[in-house]
């Protein structure tokens, strides 16, 4: 099968794949909401992950979060999105394990994030199965 072709999907699937799309994209507004103003309590959580407690650094993690979020909501746009969120989880995932967090529920997070973000774009968009057949 070609790219240019889709791979049928059942109505049970694509709704799904919305759903978990949809998980994701509330998860990352609401990621995104709550560095802009930003929060005390996200600038001084920010510092044992190593980071600075700056405002500045805060919001400009939150915008880019929104963007990506946005990139993925959107159907033209959503294997861009994707991508950049997956690298945006490598960071989280790399600030996790840089310092020790455990493994299973902090370091790991974004690699379940991003099975949840592909495979809902997986299931809601043929072309991305079509280019990822998982059967022939």
């Amino acid at each position: 099968m070609s790219i240019s072709e889709t791979a049928p999907v059942s109505s049970g699937a694509l709704w799904t794949g919305r759903v978990l799309s949809g998980i994701i994209i509330l998860f990352m507004i609401f990621d995104g909401a709550i560095k802009l103003p930003p929060l005390d309590v996200v600038t001084q959580t920010m510092v044992p992950l190593g980071w600075p407690a700056d405002a500045n650094v805060a919001r400009l993690l939150g915008v880019i979060g929104l963007i990506a979020t946005a990139l993925y909501a959107l159907p033209r746009t959503s294997v861009l999105g994707a991508i950049l969120l997956t690298a945006y989880m490598g960071g989280a995932i790399a600030t996790n394990a840089r310092i020790g967090n455990p493994l299973f529920s902090h370091t790991l997070f974004g690699v379940y994030l991003g099975v949840i973000l592909w495979g809902g774009l997986y299931l809601r968009d043929p072309k991305v199965r079509a280019l990822i057949p998982f059967s022939r």
